[in-house]
């Protein structure tokens, strides 16, 4: 056996304890570069495209994310539970999907001093067709909170009026059903009235009344339409409704009952024939945009507040051609050019 000189010996420790140290920070580095994100999804009606789209992104990105799904099933008295256990396992970044849920976890402008409300976590939104007129943030381009950014996917309301003069050129009245438990509801209400007299466009209203729970009743649906007919209607517009979106075959099957077509911000209803056209944000691209902001903070260390409310600019025209033939009601060449057809 040869047997290292002391000399050779100290080199050899000196080596070794190199390399120890290289090793050290190379797993040190790893480490760091593997650190698990915690991400809390609270949405309002399960997860559907922009939450997995949100999802998406984000392990597009490599990042490494523990995502955990609250639902609150339209409940908001549930909110405030997904809020404590939040701050209990210390979250990195909430993902608030729609205006109710993102109300009840980081409150208004009104509640900057309620700690009932999340003014801490670093909160991202989505779905959120209003995020100023529902007091959420100050403006677009500066929230006026420092842990609070989201995302804006609404059409403008002219767009959708303009599709429908191209669609047909007989258009002249706009009808649409609101119920006051939505803010989203009677907001859409209030900008179509406004419209209406900048536009020069008719529009008929009736708003549903609100059972003893609170919410209304599907049964109003067809009296509701019913009367949208009487008044000579040639759309029925749908707004920002959960209860219609819930109640969609009973809207779409009591509309084409009566002849009247559906123009919906909900694409998927075009495509499973509850509607004729829709106007709108694909909500999967607006989730992949919801996660973009989420990258900045997460990744970047951006501060939430110092980004602006990002903003979708796409909106795809989606026309159901059974529904179309059904009810006579063909689109023109021109629209058929930029639109997309399904049966």
């Amino acid at each position: 056996m040869i047997k290292a000189s002391s000399s050779m010996q100290g080199i050899l420790k000196v080596f070794f304890g190199v390399l120890l140290t290289l090793h050290c920070f190379v797993w040190g580095a790893t480490v760091a570069r593997a650190t698990q994100y915690q991400v809390l999804i609270v949405t309002w009606r399960g997860c559907e495209d922009a939450c997995r789209g949100f999802q998406d992104y984000l392990n597009d990105a490599g990042l490494d994310v523990d995502f955990v799904l609250r639902d609150a099933n339209r409940d908001k008295n549930v909110l405030s539970k997904f809020l404590e256990e939040a701050r209990e396992r210390r979250f990195d970044l909430i993902l608030t999907w729609g205006t109710s849920v993102t109300r009840g976890i980081a409150g208004t402008l009104d509640n900057l001093d309620n700690p009932g409300f999340n003014h801490d976590i670093p909160q991202v939104f989505t779905i959120v067709s209003d995020p100023v007129g529902a007091d959420i943030v100050v403006a677009l381009e500066d929230t006026g909170r420092a842990n609070l950014t989201g995302t804006y996917n609404r059409v403008p309301e002219l767009v959708n009026i303009e599709t429908l003069r191209s669609y047909s050129r007989e258009f002249e009245r706009l009808g649409i059903i609101y119920h006051k438990d939505e803010e989203n509801s009677v907001r859409k209400f209030n900008e179509l009235s406004e419209l209406s007299e900048s536009m020069g466009f008719g529009l008929s209203a009736v708003e549903l009344a609100l059972a003893a729970d609170g919410k209304p009743s599907p049964e109003d649906i067809e009296p509701a339409i019913r009367e949208l007919q009487a008044a000579g209607v040639d759309f029925i517009y749908m707004g920002s409704s959960s209860f219609l979106l819930s109640n969609r075959d009973t809207l779409a099957d009591v509309a084409r009952k009566y002849g009247l077509p559906v123009l919906s911000p909900y694409e998927q209803l075009v495509r499973d024939a509850q509607a004729l056209i829709s106007v709108a944000a694909r909500y999967y691209e607006v989730g992949r945009l919801a996660g973009m902001q989420a990258e900045k903070i997460l990744a970047d260390n951006s501060i939430p507040g110092d980004l602006p409310v990002a903003q979708m600019t796409n909106f795809a025209i989606v026309i159901n051609m059974k529904v179309a033939k059904s009810l006579g009601l063909f689109p023109p060449i021109d629209l058929l050019q930029v639109a997309e057809i399904v049966e």
